[in-house]
């Protein structure tokens, strides 16, 4: 029997973890291509042959997705596998036609050949779409579990826009080594936050090495905790399995691939952002965890947020700058930054769009519904100074900063800056705390 010819149609994450756990030493496929999506500048390279395998000894070609239908016919396709995230369901079923149309079959992967099991216990974070709350309630998580005397090691979602090879594993134990790793500003807002608390985490390529390395830590490791990207579901079997959901966006947990896979898999949920959100859309949201989990148990939760100096927002015209991703393809229209301006008296919020420069005016082209906020896009140096440039062509008094990290760090900003924290607060019982103490309990007997 001949080998299926394989694209895998990702965006340098899962689309790399399902080569790596499925197809790399599967003699049944030969993985002719990648395609690439919602990340600038990460087509047209190679899949390394040093992480690809002894089947692939030149690498394997990475094509921008718009080139899809050609090098389905180029290469003689037999099968398409979508790989990548926080994707509604008519782009996901529309690039399915696509592929069909083309000749070749379509398919998803779920957890049976992608989930990697670990000998430590899991705590898994994920979400319904970019910008629930991930990152808090990881934090939140690990804070619980460290009060407990465990060594809590975090396992962040693929971020490899570099040197793949290099980035094979990376280990992050202070904030020196996101300067080692040639961290983009996306990649520190993850792991830095972590780090400030205490915590090593891993990212990288190859996740089932990096899981060996995680469970071997130096520092020790009693816990892995999965500190998930975007809305997919989890690369290790987790033991508890948390999802987040946002009724800022009600619905989107039953319409967006794969994040109603991760909340179908759920033990708990957290209905986040409980105080900003309308009771109509929390009620959506409830019953939809209901209709398809009802078994889960659901913590409701609050996205409480903290300005360092109020006086740089009240009755100043500013400037609000949100986390990139969940601007992008996370289709945010309202973060903390704008939560902040309005709380703290505002008086106006600045359009940057028509100061904006390089690749943000292309940002702004290919996500038009973006609006007055500014991403704090950074995926490589050019990004970052366009950024940078961008703020300080900006007609405003003062800057918001609504990123997990201190800008400030990273690029110049020539204006008053005040930034914005936010943390998960649980309203009522069960809480996070009673959550963890069961799991605690479990992993302890």
């Amino acid at each position: 029997m001949s080998q299926r010819k394989i694209i895998i149609i990702g965006a340098a994450g899962r689309d790399f973890h399902n080569f790596n756990t499925f197809f790399r030493n599967n003699l049944d496929y030969n993985v002719v291509a990648f395609t690439a999506a919602q990340i600038p500048d990460i087509a047209n390279r190679k899949y390394p042959a040093e992480l690809a395998g002894k089947l692939y000894p030149e690498g394997i070609p990475i094509y921008a997705q718009d080139e899809l239908e050609s090098i389905i016919k180029k290469f003689d396709v037999d099968e398409c596998v979508f790989s990548y995230s926080d994707v509604p369901y008519s782009v996901v079923m529309g690039i399915g036609a696509q592929v069909n149309a083309a000749g070749a079959d379509f398919s998803l992967m779920g957890y049976k050949n992608t989930m990697l099991k670990s000998t430590k216990p899991v705590v898994a974070v994920g979400a319904v779409r970019t910008g629930c709350g991930k990152s808090q309630t990881s934090r939140r998580v690990a804070e619980i579990l460290m009060s407990y005397g465990l060594k809590v090691i975090a396992v962040r979602h693929p971020m490899p826009y570099g040197d793949l090879v290099a980035q094979k594993v990376q280990r992050f134990a202070d904030v020196e080594d996101l300067k080692k790793h040639n961290c983009t500003i996306e990649e520190m807002e993850e792991y830095e936050p972590h780090i400030t608390r205490g915590n090593v985490i891993y990212a990288g390529v190859d996740y089932e090495a990096i899981l060996c390395a995680a469970e071997n830590d130096p520092n020790g490791c009693d816990v892995i905790l999965w500190d998930g990207g975007n809305n997919d579901f989890p690369f290790f079997r987790p033991d508890l399995m948390i999802t987040v959901v946002d009724p800022l966006r009600p619905g989107h947990e039953l319409a967006y691939y794969p994040g109603e896979v991760t909340l179908r898999l759920a033990d708990v949920v957290v209905i986040n952002k409980i105080d900003s959100a309308d009771f109509d859309n929390i009620l959506t949201v409830r019953n939809n965890i209901e209709r398809v989990n009802p078994k889960a148990t659901v913590v409701d939760a609050a996205s409480t947020i903290s300005v360092d100096k109020p006086d740089v927002i009240r009755g100043k015209r500013v400037l609000v700058v949100e986390d990139g991703p969940t601007l992008t393809h996370g289709e945010m229209k309202i973060g903390a930054g704008i939560v902040a301006a309005r709380r703290f008296g505002a008086a106006e919020i600045i359009d940057p769009r028509p100061y904006a420069v390089g690749k943000l005016s292309e940002t702004y082209r290919i996500y038009p519904n973006i609006g007055k906020l500014l991403p704090a896009m950074g995926y490589g140096e050019q990004q970052m100074n366009d950024l940078s440039v961008t703020i300080d062509r900006t007609e405003c008094d003062s800057v918001i900063v609504a990123t997990p990290i201190d800008l400030e760090r990273i690029i110049r900003i020539n204006k008053p800056v005040t930034r914005v924290k936010y943390n998960l607060q649980e309203i009522g019982h069960p809480n996070m705390e009673d959550v963890l103490e069961n799991f605690v309990k479990k992993i302890k007997k």
